[in-house]
């Protein structure tokens, strides 16, 4: 079965003078927050993308999206059409280790093989130091 790349959920933003502005989707039974109306979205964003990447993941159904239209407000609350691309979660949510030919100069192979490193682990941390990631 074909996966779906793109995903558009509502989503229920709440203002409360003095509070984080809260995220809510109602199909999903699922909420975040934000100190602003950008952060809120990203972080509705990653939530869609999470909650949705664990559904493919374990089988499940993905509910139909309500109609933005549909959806009941009371005061203080605004509705959203919130997407999420998933090909970008899904590698996000990846370990698939790959390939990478490097060039080192025969002395410091020698050495390193010599005092037993470890060459993947030993690139991944320097990568993720150089990349701060």
């Amino acid at each position: 079965m074909k996966k779906v790349d793109r995903y558009f959920f509502p989503a229920v933003f709440t203002y409360e003078e003095g509070c984080e502005i809260a995220v809510e989707f109602p199909d999903l039974n699922v909420a975040t927050s934000g100190s602003d109306d950008g952060d809120a979205l990203l972080s509705a964003r990653e939530l869609l993308g999470c909650v949705l990447f664990g559904m493919e993941e374990d089988g499940m159904p993905i509910p139909s999206p309500t109609p933005l239209a549909d959806v009941k407000l009371e005061e203080g609350e605004h509705t959203a059409l919130v997407d999420v691309y998933m090909p970008a979660v899904r590698l996000a949510q990846s370990n698939k280790a790959v390939n990478r030919t490097v060039t080192l100069p025969a002395w410091l192979n020698s050495l390193a093989v010599e005092r037993g490193v470890n060459f993947s682990q030993t690139l991944q941390g320097a990568l993720r130091e150089q990349l701060q990631a």
